[in-house]
């Protein structure tokens, strides 16, 4: 009994070595691709020599304010995989853009150019902010000032119910949503206001009210917060949810 014992010890034995060699190998061989959290981005840029740092959102975004050190290449124009064959392969990559969307698709085609080892940053450059992390802007940057914490609580009393819509252009999930929001407004037109505050346009206001990632929705009432949701929803929720 004792010898089947120490047989079958030692097969397992092998056999966990033989599962932590193969793994090891698999690490070894095959891409890395991770999105981090700001303060890990922060910390493996500053730790990481050679670290190659892609803005990927457009010009105009990146002039209004960006990462030390980032370089521009815009993940929507029709030359992206131009822009990134200029990058080294075979050095750390790390893409932000505004929430987190357009970097992620950046990695993913990062990874299928082969590119070895890729950091996309949970949340964007609005996270970033948001974290109190400084950004610099370049020479001559057009501002996009937006509308004032005054004109906001003016426009969220102006109706019974408002239902404020943050999102941008860009922003698929935003985009998807935005027809159902306003057949939403259009069906209850007798008490409903749909407000939308373009991201982009409206940086300050979604800074101050601690925004940090779209869509984002808020419903108010008589000119109070009652209801606020972060991403995505369908709109059998959102009736649920508001009590619309």
């Amino acid at each position: 009994m004792k010898k089947i014992l120490s047989i079958v010890f030692v097969l397992c034995s092998l056999a966990y070595l033989g599962a932590c060699q193969n793994t090891s190998s698999s690490a070894q061989g095959g891409a890395i691709r991770e999105t981090i959290s700001v303060d890990q981005f922060e910390k493996k840029i500053a730790t990481t020599p050679g670290g190659q740092l892609v803005d990927v959102r457009t010009a105009e975004e990146y002039a209004e304010g960006h990462l030390k050190n980032a370089v521009n290449m815009n993940v929507n124009r029709e030359d992206y995989k131009d822009q990134f064959g200029t990058l080294d392969k075979t050095k750390p990559v790390f893409v932000y853009c505004l929430s987190g969307g357009r970097s992620l698709n950046a990695a993913k085609i990062m990874e299928k150019m082969g590119f070895r080892e890729i950091y996309d940053m949970e949340g964007g450059i609005m996270k970033w902010q948001s974290a109190g992390k400084p950004i610099e802007t370049g020479a001559g940057a057009p501002r996009s000032v937006g509308m004032s914490a005054d004109e906001f609580n003016k426009q969220v009393s102006a109706g019974h119910y408002v239902l404020v819509d943050y999102n941008a252009p860009w922003c698929a999930p935003c985009q998807k949503m935005l027809p159902v929001l306003e057949s939403l407004a259009k069906r209850k037109k007798d008490k409903l206001i749909l407000l939308q505050i373009n991201a982009d346009q409206n940086k300050s206001l979604l800074r101050e009210k601690g925004i940090s990632g779209i869509p984002y929705l808020e419903l108010y009432q008589d000119g109070k917060l009652t209801w606020k949701h972060d991403g995505y929803i369908e709109e059998q929720q959102l009736l649920d949810e508001t009590k619309l």
